[in-house]
């Protein structure tokens, strides 16, 4: 644990507490984890999330936190004048602590400015000079106990591995089960979820693997449903084309929450190094995930005890980025087109024989 020169009074028992994760979908999946325990540690605390309106949908039905906070930072409160009115906001709810997961410099100079005494994240920060508390950012662990360290300065007891959770609905279920019996789907049957998003073009396995795996999985009597944002759209629609009657498509038609619902109903899900994954381990549904141009060392693989990676590890070009890219830097997509259909089709029989038995 790195401390600045100016916290060397002892830890406070915080009363109104702030967690800010304002990055991408899935790295607020794997805050719900330092959320709950948070929580447990804290049970009488007022406990808060900021985070950003993509994520609203899958947090809001979080049981503990007291206020979620919506920060619109790249649409209408784009701009240091919207930051300085959420900072303004902030200031008058008088929290104690802020835990910041996001090494943003925004992040941190958000919760400085609005005065929390005590501000933990990590050493790598881009604003780690504005922390009270710096925790040392551990590579080569997942990316939940990372954030589960974040904890060290406050002195809370947790488990050693807590795994994110989502909250459904009877609306979420009502409108769930009303789409499955509309496709004549039953889950008494075999039926595996596939999400072959992205936002990042080089993480998206070739859709005509995606689709041969669901053909060759409706020869086994095996089902499909595609899931995914609008922006997948034209994507599935390729797939289902290609694959045949035995796969239904979702994408487009459901709120994350209920997406996440048909992943839980689901035997298993097969999906790219994207937020799906993360929502996959939530619903603790198995999940197989593929990865190309990032790598399990990066702490973002699904870590639930039936869940696994396919990759092709003895390439030297891997990982080009944390995020992936839009464009593989060698103009190859070696490390997606080598993950081939036939090898993928046989882990998912493989997995589904491991779930029945």
């Amino acid at each position: 644990m790195f401390k600045s020169h100016t916290t060397d009074s002892p830890p406070i028992r915080p009363t109104r507490i702030l967690v800010v994760q304002t990055a991408f979908l899935g790295d607020v999946i794997l805050t719900i984890p330092l959320l709950k325990a948070l929580h447990r540690a804290n049970p009488d605390a007022r406990l808060d999330f900021l985070t950003i309106p993509s994520s609203r949908n899958l947090v809001e039905t979080l049981p503990y936190i007291h206020r979620l906070w919506i920060y619109d930072k790249h649409g209408r409160e784009r701009g240091i004048r919207s930051l300085w009115r959420l900072v303004s906001r902030l200031q008058k709810e008088h929290f104690d602590l802020a835990l910041v997961p996001h090494r943003s410099l925004r992040s941190a100079l958000m919760v400085a400015a609005a005065r929390i005494p005590m501000r933990v994240g990590f050493h790598n920060s881009a604003g780690k000079w504005l922390f009270t508390h710096r925790v040392r950012y551990r590579r080569g662990i997942h990316e939940i106990d990372r954030n589960l360290e974040l904890l060290q300065p406050v002195l809370v007891d947790r488990a050693k591995r807590i795994f994110p959770e989502i909250f459904f609905t009877e609306t979420d279920h009502q409108v769930v089960n009303a789409w499955l019996a509309q496709q004549q789907i039953s889950f008494d049957q075999n039926w595996i979820t596939m999400a072959p998003g992205s936002v990042w073009a080089t993480k998206r396995w070739p859709p005509e693997y995606y689709a041969e795996v669901a053909r060759k999985l409706a020869a086994e009597n095996v089902g499909t449903i595609l899931i995914g944002g609008e922006g997948d759209a034209r994507l599935a629609q390729w797939i289902v084309q290609r694959a045949g009657d035995r796969v239904k498509n979702a994408v487009g038609k459901f709120t994350l929450r209920q997406s996440a619902l048909i992943i839980q109903k689901s035997r298993l899900l097969l999906t790219n190094d994207s937020a799906p994954l993360h929502m996959g381990v939530a619903v603790n549904t198995p999940v197989i995930s593929i990865f190309g141009p990032t790598v399990t060392e990066f702490g973002f693989y699904p870590c639930g005890p039936l869940d696994e990676v396919i990759e092709i590890p003895e390439l030297k070009c891997r990982p080009c980025g944390i995020h992936g890219g839009q464009k593989c830097p060698l103009g190859t997509h070696e490390c997606m087109k080598r993950i081939l259909p036939d090898r993928v089709f046989q882990r998912v029989m493989e997995k589904l024989t491991q779930i029945l038995h």
